[in-house]
C-alpha cells in the first residue's frame, strides 16, 4: 500500500476516534470500512486480495502445492470415477489413497481418506480404515470408528473392541461403544460387558445403550441389571421379562 493510501486510511480512522465510542454508529462503521477497502483496491494493491487473482492462486499452488481443500476437491472427484469403474481401477484408487494416507499431514484430508475408503471393498480400503484406528490424531481415529459402524463385517467388532480397551481418549471410547451398539452385533456384548465395569459414569451410560440395542431388550438405565444379565445373555430367564414388562406397564 502507497503512502497516499496510508494516509487516507489514517485520517478516515482519526475520524472516527474523534466521534467518541458512544456517537458512532454502525453505519458509520460500516462506511469507514468501505471507503478503506475502496482506497486500498484503487491502490492497486492486488496482492491484499490474493483470491481475486487466479495467476497469483496458480503460481501459490505451483509453488506450496494444493491446498487441503483442493485436495479433499480433487479425491472426491477421483472417488466418483472410480466407484462407477471395475473391480481392477478400484483397487488401484485404493491403492493410491493408502499411499497418500500414509504421507498426508492434514489430519482433516486423512479423516475425508478413511471416509472415502469405506465405500469401497478392497484390501486396501479395509487397511486405511483400520490404520486409521490407529492414528496419532483423535479425529482420525473417531472417523474410522464411524467408517468401521457402516462397514459393518466380522472385522468391525474386533476391531472397536480393542480400540475401546486401548485408547486413552474418553471421547474415541465413547465412539467406539457407540458403534458397536449400532451394529448390532451380538459378539460385541463381552466388550460392552466389560465397560459396565468402567468407573466413568459416561462409560457405563454409553454401555448401557448399546446393550439394548444389541440385546433388543429394555431393562432401564440400571447399570447393575445389566450386569447381572450379561453373565449369561442367552438365558431365556422369566425374570428379564417381567421387568420388561413392568416397564412398558408404567
Amino acid at each position: 500500500m502507497n503512502m497516499r493510501v496510508f494516509d487516507s486510511s489514517q485520517r478516515l480512522f482519526s475520524s472516527a476516534q474523534t466521534l467518541g465510542s458512544s456517537a458512532l454508529s454502525a453505519l458509520s462503521v460500516h462506511r469507514i470500512v468501505v471507503c478503506f477497502m475502496l482506497c486500498v483496491c484503487a491502490s492497486g494493491c492486488s496482492s491484499w486480495i490474493p483470491w481475486t487473482d487466479p495467476g497469483k492462486l496458480a503460481k501459490q499452488t505451483e509453488k506450496y502445492g494444493p491446498t487441503a481443500d483442493q485436495r479433499i476437491r480433487t479425491l472426491h472427484e477421483q472417488a466418483k470415477v472410480a466407484a462407477a469403474a471395475d473391480g481392477d481401477k478400484q483397487a488401484a484408487f485404493t491403492a493410491d489413497l493408502a499411499k497418500s494416507i500414509v504421507v498426508e499431514h492434514d489430519p482433516r484430508v486423512r479423516c475425508e481418506i478413511i471416509s472415502i475408503a469405506t465405500n469401497f471393498n478392497t484390501p486396501s480400503a479395509l487397511g486405511i480404515c483400520e490404520g486409521g484406528l490407529e492414528d496419532p490424531e483423535m479425529s482420525v481415529r473417531l472417523s474410522a470408528c464411524d467408517s468401521w459402524g457402516e462397514r459393518g463385517g466380522e472385522d468391525a467388532v474386533p476391531l472397536l473392541g480393542e480400540r475401546f480397551l486401548k485408547d486413552a481418549e474418553l471421547d474415541v471410547r465413547l465412539s467406539a461403544i457407540r458403534t458397536l451398539g449400532s451394529l448390532r452385533d451380538k459378539a460385541a456384548i463381552p466388550t460392552l460387558a466389560k465397560a459396565l465395569e468402567d468407573p466413568d459414569p459416561a462409560v457405563q451410560y454409553r454401555a448401557v445403550a448399546s446393550l439394548k440395542q444389541v440385546s433388543g431388550r429394555d431393562l432401564g438405565d440400571d447399570v447393575n441389571a445389566w450386569r447381572e444379565w450379561a453373565l449369561d445373555p442367552t438365558s431365556s430367564s422369566a425374570a428379564w421379562s417381567i421387568t420388561e414388562t413392568f416397564r412398558k406397564i408404567f
